[in-house]
């Protein structure tokens, strides 16, 4: 499987994740940018989860999918919609807060330092999915077609 870099401005890979993109401060997600997928990519998803959440599984923070492969940056603060207009053509799904959108670190006060993975697959073809699917459905239609991903882990404590 080929490797995707991904990286933010505004926080280094297992380092702290700035206050402004966080519960406790303005929640708006952070800028990311992405090294060029392989040859052969339809589309981009993107997957932000907190796998030190006291829960079952992960703490789903954001599900952002059809990602134009030609996109290779997401700026900040995409808008909380099904259907985002800036940069356009992409759907976002449900967080576990059942919201649409990014929803930032906001681990329980106490639990320790939490570690937020930012996972973005390119996929051999386009997903049909449609606007606000959670976690789950997006990685089941993406199961076997996944050709490259890429990781970056912020973290943030309270």
């Amino acid at each position: 499987m080929k490797t995707l870099t991904i990286e933010s401005g505004v926080f280094l890979h297992n380092q702290t994740i700035s206050r402004k993109y966080t519960g406790d401060g303005q929640d708006v997600s952070p800028p990311l940018q992405w090294s060029d997928p392989p040859p052969g990519t339809h589309e981009l998803a993107l997957i932000v989860d907190d796998p030190d959440a006291p829960a079952p599984e992960p703490w789903v923070h954001w599900v952002l999918y059809k990602i134009p492969a030609a996109l290779t940056a997401l700026p900040e603060n995409v808008a909380p919609s099904l259907r985002v207009s800036q940069p356009g053509g992409l759907l976002q799904g449900k967080n576990s807060w059942g919201k649409v959108g990014y929803g930032g670190p906001a681990p329980p006060r106490g639990h320790g330092l939490h570690h937020y993975h930012f996972k973005l697959y390119a996929l051999d073809q386009p997903l049909t999915l449609d606007p606000g699917e959670p976690k789950a459905t997006l990685l089941n239609a993406m199961a076997g077609h996944v050709i490259a991903e890429g990781e970056l882990i912020g973290t943030y404590q309270r």
